[in-house]
């Protein structure tokens, strides 16, 4: 059975690119409740909140740190992509939108990551 617009496959590369927002979406979503946690700390107790930020100098959270900033901009550019699917003529040459907006996303993580060692 062929789906619509042509993908035939889950290793369809905007099949992919759903599947990667979804994910990055879910993750950010469990994410930010802790997030907000530790900055609610500034406020009900800093002597923990420095002990958490000491945390974010080991190796480990700096590559989690990239991990969150690369779902964060994959995550926005896949947003600009579906607006984009909703808004403009479909086109084949989106694909390659789509695989340079995750590129854009992995440069954007990984800058952030180089500033950040």
């Amino acid at each position: 059975m062929k789906a619509a617009r042509g993908i035939t496959s889950r290793a369809h590369p905007l099949w992919l690119a759903y599947i990667l927002h979804r994910l990055s979406g879910l993750t950010l979503a469990l994410f930010l409740p802790l997030h907000f946690w530790v900055l609610s700390l500034a406020m009900t107790n800093p002597a923990r909140l420095d002990g958490m930020l000491h945390l974010t100098e080991a190796g480990m959270l700096k590559l989690i740190e990239f991990g969150l900033v690369f779902l964060l901009a994959v995550h926005m550019f896949g947003g600009l992509r579906l607006m984009a699917l909703e808004w403009l003529p479909w086109s084949a040459p989106q694909k390659l939108l789509a695989a340079g907006a995750a590129a854009l996303s992995f440069l954007i993580a990984t800058l952030f990551l180089m500033r950040a060692i």
